[in-house]
């Protein structure tokens, strides 16, 4: 009996042991830092696109001013506030605002019949466009009104749901964090030196020239999925790549190897579901509204979209945005390279000591 039960605890123990070896600490609170993330990402994109609703979505009415007055009072009391209606003078200038970004709708009355004609622009979200057609369709129906769309600024019929600017820009921030991973996982993800940490950033800027045009030339001349300047997206896509590929530097600068699943949390958990491409700013729920236009995906997405539908209109703040992240990750990289240089000069110190 005592043979047997010592053979029963050896077996035991190595069991443990080769599960110890077999799975370390380290990779045991890694899976748990995953699970974490899988779960976030799910919620992330369940809360985003589960249940859209317009909200306060830029319309301009133009009809006389009695009427108008009328029709914007009229949108403001509908339940929910999916409008956020104003007057326009003429047809003309809604028109100008629609196609700076200024509006997402216009509806013009027609003050001697009972049909007046909503003008959207398809190129800003196919989603949105339906939206306001829904809830305008309807309000009118109410007041036995009948309404007839005109989109003046249509995404191309090779672009499905004006999505292909949104999947352009999903590709190239997996490309600009893939990259910064493959660098750390090559060479360790906290650079030894600032020299060192210099060159990754050059390495990186090349490599987000070369991404950029890769992904200009995919969506415009060889598949024909979104009009606009090359050039144009080009530059936006060597930006885009060069900001996440540098905060995810930061990011392991600061936290070793997790800074990949930092990176990971901030542009796909977060910033995905709120870049407004599957669904549009105004449809999604207030949280993911607020930090889209924050994050490269929704500067990225909105900017590409200008690019292709709108002639470059309304760039300035979601390519700051962009330049904001491509300098606060060069700088803070450099940061922590250096602080890293200085940790490892004085524990060589105190070695010689």
């Amino acid at each position: 009996m005592a043979t047997a039960d010592h053979g029963d605890n050896g077996s035991r123990t190595t069991f443990l042991q080769e599960l110890k070896d077999a799975v370390s600490v380290r990779a045991a609170l890694l899976m748990i830092g995953v699970l974490a993330l899988t779960a976030l990402f799910i919620a992330s994109y369940t809360g985003a696109f589960h249940s859209p609703k317009p909200r306060d979505i830029p319309l301009a009415v133009v009809a006389p001013a009695q009427v108008g007055d009328q029709v914007v009072e009229q949108f403001d009391r509908l339940p929910g506030s999916p409008l956020n209606p104003r007057t326009a003078p003429t047809e003309a200038d809604a028109v100008r605002q629609l196609k700076h970004r200024d509006l997402d709708a216009a509806l013009i009355v027609d003050p001697r019949g009972r049909t007046d004609r909503l003008l959207v622009a398809g190129g800003a979200g196919t989603a949105l466009s339906q939206a306001v057609e829904t809830v305008v369709t309807k309000a009118e129906k109410a007041q036995q009104r009948t309404v007839r769309t005109e989109d003046v600024v249509p995404a191309d019929p090779n672009d499905a749901r004006g999505l292909s600017s949104f999947y352009l820009v999903v590709g190239w921030c997996v490309g600009g964090y893939l990259c910064a991973a493959i660098l750390a996982i090559s060479y360790g993800a906290r650079p030894f030196t600032v020299r060192r940490a210099a060159i990754r950033l050059g390495a990186l800027a090349l490599y987000s020239i070369l991404t950029g045009l890769a992904g200009a030339i995919v969506v415009g001349p060889i598949l024909g999925a979104l009009p606009g300047s090359v050039y144009g997206l080009w530059g936006l896509g060597a930006l885009i790549v060069f900001a996440v590929g540098a905060a995810t530097f930061a990011f392991q600068g600061m936290a070793g190897i997790v800074g990949i699943g930092l990176t990971i949390l901030v542009i796909v958990v977060a910033g995905n579901p709120s870049a407004g491409g599957a669904f549009p700013y105004a449809l999604l729920p207030p949280f993911w509204q607020a930090i889209g236009p924050s994050l490269p995906p929704g500067a990225g997405t909105w900017v590409s979209r200008s690019i292709a539908y709108f002639h470059g209109n309304a760039v300035l703040g979601p390519l700051l945005v962009l330049a904001a992240w491509a300098l606060a990750g060069t700088v803070l990289t450099l940061v922590f390279a250096s602080l890293r240089k200085g940790r490892e000069a004085i524990n060589r110190s105190e070695v010689r000591q």
